[in-house]
């Protein structure tokens, strides 16, 4: 049987199909690009209102810091729940909200700038990527649980940065205005309260880098193994926080391991003890690496208390040994003059005539014994200087 088609079917021209095709085409066209119209204008207004000014981009400042300030979130033990500073996505904001303002300062590793986040201010450490190591290190070091102290420098983030050129790897902190004790005891004289509490604090710092802390939320015990005017920096209230702790070693008391780093930089030769100069030093043991930066630490005391004012007398400034070595001398000629001939830096005949210095001074000589084992320790140096606080009240 044949079907034929209904010979009332309407047939359909060129011109009728096209309209049928273009019409809903059309439509969905117009559809898509109102769609995409509004999404723009959305991201746009939410552009606008999260970044007000372009120039200080602080707009996570809620999301950090919930009306904290710097000094709240740094000393902030549970803010990681760890007691080790905060917590990896916090440091990255925050370095990455920060506006630099000015470079203060050169070293070995970099530079130094003065930046702000939220309106306070900061310093960032910048180390180029040569130097991922020593940057890795200090922060791995400044992240240890519970060494946050007064007078140990407010660690705050660590970041790498690709600026288009080169990676910089960042490390945070807080922002100390008078700069460094060498560039604080270059521009002013003290007096002897202000001697008191620039070493109290040292010794402070030092006493808890120092000491291990058992427990749960314990700390390993410390050594700085690079102490000198230049990596003490001087706070607002006229006191110290010991900072650079690229070169710091760990000591695990259980299993008796210490974590001398994998970096071919030493401390500064001009501080250096007699063991280290002489290669007599036991590196295997903890209590050595303790005892050199005592040595350190009794330089540091000599350079604060020769710009003491007694009587009306003081010292200019001067670095330990100035008058025996060069300005940059090399290992050998430290090692002549600190153990071959054994001088160490002199102490000033006018200070018999104040007890305060007279107790500095004797605190150096206890420092600067060529036995290692023989020297004073932090919280030795410590509890006798505050003693000398309470006699002299200087309300440290």
């Amino acid at each position: 049987m044949k079907v034929s088609a209904s010979p009332n079917a309407p047939k359909l021209g060129p011109m009728e199909l096209a309209i049928i095709i273009t019409v809903p085409v059309c439509l969905l066209s117009i559809a898509v690009m109102l769609t995409i119209w509004a999404c723009q204008g959305r991201q746009c207004s939410y552009r606008k209102k999260k970044r007000p000014n372009a120039e200080e981009p602080l707009s996570e400042c809620n999301l950090v810091n919930a009306g904290k300030t710097l000094k709240d979130l740094i000393y902030d033990v549970t803010a990681s729940g760890s007691g080790s500073g905060l917590p990896l996505l916090v440091q990255r904001t925050i370095a990455r909200t920060i506006v630099l303002q000015e470079i203060v300062g050169k070293g070995r590793f970099g530079e130094v700038w003065h930046g702000r986040w939220c309106g306070e201010d900061v310093a960032v450490k910048i180390f180029s990527s040569r130097d991922e190591r020593s940057w890795f290190r200090e922060a791995e070091i400044y992240q240890t649980v519970m060494l946050r102290h007064e007078n140990i420098l407010g660690f705050i983030a660590a970041d790498n940065k690709d600026n288009g050129t080169w990676t910089q790897l960042w490390l945070v902190s807080e922002y100390h205005e008078q700069g460094s004790l060498y560039d604080y005891l270059n521009r002013n004289i003290v007096t002897v309260a202000g001697m008191i509490k620039l070493a109290l604090s040292i010794a402070s710092g030092l006493a808890h880098l120092h000491m291990e802390i058992v427990g749960t939320q314990g700390k390993p015990a410390i050594a700085h193994r690079d102490i000198k005017s230049k990596n003490i920096l001087v706070k607002k209230c006229e006191t110290c926080a010991i900072a650079d702790l690229g070169l710091a070693v760990k000591h695990d008391s259980i299993l008796n391991t210490i974590d001398i780093p994998q970096n071919p930089k030493v401390g500064t030769k001009r501080y250096m003890a007699p063991e280290m100069l002489d290669d007599t030093m036991n590196v295997n043991i903890f209590e050595s690496f303790k005892r050199a930066d005592i040595y350190s630490v009794g330089l540091v005391y000599w350079e604060i208390a020769r710009r003491c004012s007694v009587g009306g007398i003081v010292e200019e400034y001067q670095l330990p040994y100035y008058d025996m070595v060069p300005s940059d001398p090399s290992i050998e000629e430290m090692r002549k003059v600190v153990c071959d001939q054994k001088f160490r830096p002199s102490i000033p005949n006018q200070w018999q005539s104040c007890e305060a210095l007279r107790v500095m001074g004797r605190i150096m000589r206890e420092c600067w014994y060529a036995n290692g084992a023989a020297r004073l320790t932090a919280l030795r140096i410590k509890k006798t200087i505050s003693q000398l606080c309470v006699k002299e009240d200087c309300k440290a």
